[in-house]
């Protein structure tokens, strides 16, 4: 998918044909492989994660196929939709205050780990090396087949995961690939992604080294390009619109250059959120 700004082209990688759905898919299917393989995920553990929801969509669903119990904290405002298709996978859902922010359920899911170590697999996303290697292995050696001429590359924050392996195999690949990492205001905020102004929880699996730009985005006006890009055939969630916001910001100013993003998940997830509401 592409858009043209100026001489700048903009283009964006579709994710949500993934089997959950999502961007997620890559890294916790990595994660929980290399858990198995090492032997720190047995039969008799229960896979512990905290999520926003994609991640413990993926979650869910591999831990529904290799037949391991799976505990999931999350925000009690997650939308609904994330929620009902964890609950059909069988994961078991523990929320926390919404009005404490995400960075609660990272210390929920701590808390419920060190309280009953021996029952838990905590996969911990936020930390997890092996969460932005899928990255560096999978997803930016895929962009640099799909489009070698990248100039600039857009993402955000969740886990820091995605942006973090991306960026670094882009600027193995040519040091002067520049890359823009979106910030907001934490509400109306996006979902699976997190501020990271000061206060906030910085994961370790966010890597600001390969990051040159921080481009401060209005998270409405990111709304308004995902519900653009529905009218266009396009549906996806929030972040999405986001990024593309960003991705048109760096086009404006540059008026020139290849610009790559990701479209991280699907739109049906948002239906009960403020972004369709």
């Amino acid at each position: 998918m592409s858009w043209d700004i100026g001489d700048a082209e903009i283009y964006a990688k579709y994710e949500q044909l993934n089997p959950g759905g999502s961007i997620k898919d890559r890294p916790v299917l990595r994660m929980l492989a290399e858990a198995v393989i090492t032997g720190k995920l047995t039969e008799d553990k229960t896979i512990l994660d905290a999520t926003s929801g994609n991640a413990g969509i993926a979650y869910a669903m591999i831990g529904a196929i290799l037949g391991y119990r799976v505990e999931l904290v999350m925000p009690e405002n997650a939308s609904e939709e994330r929620k009902k298709r964890l609950v059909a996978h069988g994961a078991d859902l523990v929320f926390t205050d919404a009005q404490l922010g995400y960075d609660e359920a990272l210390y929920e899911v701590k808390r419920r780990f060190n309280s009953d170590p021996e029952k838990y697999f905590y996969c911990d996303q936020y930390s997890n090396e092996n969460n932005p290697q899928a990255h560096y292995e999978t997803t930016a050696v895929e962009l640099l087949q799909q489009a070698p001429f990248i100039t600039h590359f857009i993402g955000g924050v969740g886990t820091g995961g995605t942006i973090s392996g991306i960026g670094r195999r882009l600027k193995e690949s040519n040091p002067d690939i520049k890359i823009v990492c979106i910030d907001f205001e934490e509400w109306p905020g996006v979902e699976g992604l997190k501020p990271l102004g000061e206060g906030h929880i910085i994961p370790e699996t966010f890597d600001s080294d390969v990051v040159d730009i921080m481009l401060e985005v209005d998270v409405l006006k990111g709304y308004e390009l995902s519900k653009e890009l529905a009218q266009k055939g396009i549906f996806v969630g929030q972040s999405s619109g986001a990024y593309l916001l960003g991705a048109k910001m760096v086009a404006e100013e540059e008026r020139n250059g290849h610009i790559v993003t990701i479209f991280n998940d699907i739109g049906e997830r948002y239906f009960s959120t403020s972004l369709w509401s």
